[in-house]
């Protein structure tokens, strides 16, 4: 056999072989598992139901269960931090001194968590100064914490 003969049939094997790998890679994206579970067991996520708080507040909107209650014109946060939301939300509403407060949890620029209280903007718990914020929302997270 020639060089260039010896060359098409290298070729074409590392061509079948690509071929193989993304056949198989295409097959193996299609099987997932979000977690590891026993036979006849839930996975962990679907173990807990949301905090009260979020179960409330989409009653309250009319909206059937899920993770967290997003509502129009509220800034897109991750579902833990949109469930932190409700917590403090309802511990706002039940505040005669704190219930115009206006709060929003969304996700900063560098992909953080980032808090809107009335309006200003804050990267982090700590550098809000309104002290009962600080600790309200602190509540709320250890709150959070005991759901999980």
């Amino acid at each position: 056999m020639s060089a260039s003969g010896s060359l098409w049939l290298v070729g074409g094997a590392a061509v079948l072989v690509v071929i193989g790998v993304v056949v198989w890679l295409f097959l193996q994206s299609r099987k997932f598992k979000l977690t590891e579970t026993p036979e006849g067991e839930k996975p962990e996520w679907m173990r807990n139901l949301p905090p009260t708080e979020t179960l409330e507040a989409l009653k309250a909107d009319g909206e059937k269960i899920a993770v967290f209650d997003h509502d129009p014109g509220e800034e897109l946060a991750a579902p833990f931090a949109e469930q932190i939301e409700d917590i403090v939300r309802s511990r706002l509403e039940n505040d005669p001194e704190l219930k115009a407060v206006k709060i929003d949890f969304g996700t900063g620029p560098d992909g953080g968590l980032m808090i809107s209280l009335d309006g200003k903007q804050y990267p982090s718990v700590e550098l809000i100064a309104d002290e009962r914020m600080k600790t309200l929302i602190k509540t709320a997270i250890a709150t959070y914490q005991k759901y999980k």
